[in-house]
């Protein structure tokens, strides 16, 4: 009976959560209204006389009003370029036309699936949930692809398979920051950490890479690969226990075709790079810096890099398997992948006049140097302060699913913040990141949650919410534990998160 009790209150909870949730807008909503509060708290703030001494400058700064005159005259001569100004709009559309012919010649799924198909029984587990982390080079395609196969793979060995869509849906969602490789999110999230560090030192964000968190997202792929691992086999398949459910898989295994095709896209892929490396390695090479490798132009090239090296393997794969046989596919899978991009095109609009309101109006400078003297008086400083931000932005990601919506919010406060407090753009990105995945699989507002249901219920009817939280709910809490630990053992020794990206910020 107290069992039934407490799982009673954790469902409430849980339903008022998404109750809660539902009664947001939507996102374009969301930052049309974020916008229209910046242009009144202009006129509350700059009508009071609010002012703040820069203690990078030493200059006094007002916040500009955006209801006068000039105000309304710069709002309507800025709508354009706030558009296709806003950072991330040109970073994500250029990545994604070569990572959509990757993903829809069908290169990603064959990838995916040779991955988890061509390893022992024994390291299944560990094959899904690497294999969901590194689903993150393609964008979303992992929640459409990795997690309705894990369930499929673990049917088809005679394990639980929600628990296989389990470790799928964990690597894929709670560990969407981690990658060997960079991926879509690096650039789109480093635009707006440079374009916010910008506000207070301009200089310092020329200096910041795509790259800023590399070197931690890399090691994490191997920790949270095991953490997941342990957490499927000690804690959520043991819990749902034997299956009972009548559905029976067998195992989608790679044809002939698709194997020939991945050959020739992994030739292709090596081929690629090697090409690459003539721009950068020789002395000769146009994409290199003589003095600082850090400083090339092709750290600076990140976006078209990324796009050429998921272009080539794609459609070379896509003519092998005849996914694509001329340039009007080709043309054709483009178009498609661009369409399905619409609403992000919108929600790039809103966002993009938020972003530049609340930069041409000072607020965010207000904020930083307000909220780092308040924080400064209170001696709250140090892994403290950082865990306290990491748990702030995992909270709204509950009800902001959206990785880049919440940065573009959240960095324009929080990254000049923590500067004037002594701490890197880099690191206050890290501790976003960090933030931003471990809450995403157990959120019932995040995009892909209710296929994840869906694909659940294939096997159980009685699925929910709260049958789905409940087992995910151990990754999310080990993913946090470990990558805080992480993140202390970085600190205290002092490595570099980054290539030429430390913790402290000395403008």
């Amino acid at each position: 009976m107290e069992k039934q009790e407490k799982k009673g209150l954790t469902m409430r909870l849980l339903d008022g959560v998404e109750r809660v949730g539902n009664k947001l807008p939507h996102p374009v909503t969301l930052f049309a209204v974020f916008a229209l509060l910046v242009i009144i708290a202009s006129w509350i703030a700059s009508t009071a006389g609010v002012e703040v001494e820069d203690p990078a400058s030493g200059e006094t700064l007002q916040v500009v009003n955006l209801l006068s005159s000039e105000g309304i005259k710069y709002m309507f001569e800025s709508m354009v370029e706030n558009f296709v100004g806003f950072a991330p709009l040109g970073t994500v559309l250029v990545t994604m036309l070569g990572i959509g012919i990757a993903e829809r010649s069908g290169l990603i799924s064959a990838m995916l699936r040779g991955l988890v198909t061509s390893v022992p029984r024994s390291l299944m587990t560990a094959s899904l949930v690497f294999g969901g982390i590194m689903s993150s080079m393609a964008a979303d395609a992992g929640y459409v692809v990795l997690t309705p196969l894990g369930a499929v793979l673990f049917a088809g060995l005679g394990r639980h398979p929600l628990a296989g869509l389990a470790a799928a849906f964990a690597g894929v969602s709670a560990g969407f920051s981690a990658n060997l490789l960079l991926t879509a999110l690096d650039p789109l999230l480093g635009d707006l950490t440079i374009q916010a560090a910008a506000t207070i030192d301009p200089e310092y964000a020329d200096t910041i890479l795509y790259t800023m968190n590399y070197y931690f997202m890399i090691v994490s792929v191997f920790v949270l690969t095991i953490v997941g691992t342990i957490v499927t086999d000690k804690i959520v398949e043991p819990r749902l226990g034997t299956y009972k459910g009548g559905v029976k898989e067998e195992v989608n295994y790679l044809t002939a075709l698709e194997k020939k095709g991945m050959t020739g896209a992994l030739v292709g892929f090596i081929v690629t790079i090697a090409l690459m490396a003539l721009l950068v390695v020789p002395e000769w090479g146009p994409l290199r810096d003589p003095d600082d490798i850090l400083a090339s132009p092709f750290f600076h090239s990140l976006v078209p890099v990324i796009l050429i090296l998921f272009f080539v393997p794609g459609f070379i794969y896509g003519k092998v398997t005849k996914e694509i046989k001329n340039d009007k596919d080709v043309a054709g899978q483009m178009s498609d992948t661009m369409a399905s991009m619409g609403m992000y095109i919108v929600l790039a609009f809103t966002a993009g006049q938020f972003v530049a309101y609340f930069n041409h109006t000072n607020l965010g400078k207000v904020i930083a140097v307000s909220g780092a003297e308040f924080l400064d008086n209170l001696g709250f400083t140090g892994i403290g302060l950082i865990i306290a931000f990491i748990f702030v932005a995992g909270f709204i990601n509950l009800f902001i699913g959206s990785s880049s919506a919440k940065w573009a919010i959240m960095a324009p406060v929080f990254v000049p913040l923590m500067m004037q407090l002594g701490y890197s753009p880099e690191l206050t990105t890290l501790a976003y990141r960090i933030a931003d995945s471990t809450t995403n699989v157990i959120s019932p507002l995040m995009p892909y949650f209710a296929i994840v249901i869906a694909f659940a219920q294939k096997y159980d009817k009685k699925v929910g919410i709260g049958t789905l939280i409940s087992a995910m709910l151990p990754y999310s809490i080990a993913f946090f534990i470990i990558w805080m630990i992480m993140l202390l053992i970085w600190m205290m020794t002092g490595l570099p998160i980054g290539p030429g990206a430390g913790f402290e910020y000395n403008g």
